[in-house]
């Protein structure tokens, strides 16, 4: 069994400026967990499944990427979900909630997830830093990234699958949208 997830990519230059905040949380309060994965923001939480299945998840995941619209997200700033994670916001959550709320139909009948694997609570954002940001660093970095300023938007124009390969987590696949 292998490990999966699916998430929305930045462009490459957006992913590079979050990739040096993760560099610097990393440098500046030794939390590097978030550089293990591209920026990205989840649509689907890390399942597994045989490799075997690879080619029925392209097929159904290529089928409704086929049916979606290209969209325009703006993040700005920086958020926290204590004790952990510090996040980049993303200013306007609908277009996101509605995509994700189409997909599990998908998730459900095609990819054969459960609800439990689904979950029930779904907040859009891009992590920064995450589970290995010490208690004891996470008020000083929060104090930090408090007053930051942080701006920008790109255009929503693919779904992708990301696979993990032991350590990381590697673009597996990119489904564009129509």
């Amino acid at each position: 069994m292998v490990l999966y997830f699916l998430a929305l990519l930045p462009p490459e230059d957006l992913r590079e400026k979050v990739k040096e905040i993760k560099l610097e949380i990393s440098r500046c309060y030794g939390a590097s967990h978030a550089l293990k994965s591209p920026a990205h923001i989840t649509l689907q939480m890390p399942f597994r499944k045989k490799e075997s299945a690879e080619q029925s998840m392209e097929e159904a995941l290529s089928g409704f990427s086929e049916k979606c619209k290209p969209f325009y997200i703006e993040l700005g700033g920086f958020d926290f979900f204590p004790p952990k994670v510090i996040f980049i916001r993303i200013s306007d959550h609908r277009p996101l909630v509605a995509l994700r709320n189409n997909l599990l139909p998908v998730l459900w009948e095609r990819l054969e997830l459960t609800k439990k694997q689904t979950g029930n609570r779904f907040h859009p954002h891009l992590t920064v830093a995450t589970r290995d940001l010490k208690d004891e660093a996470f008020p000083v970095a929060r104090e930090d990234f408090s007053g930051r300023e942080f701006s920008s938007g790109f255009e929503v124009k693919s779904l992708y699958l990301l696979k993990h390969n032991g350590k990381n987590w590697d673009i597996f696949k990119e489904f564009p949208f129509s």
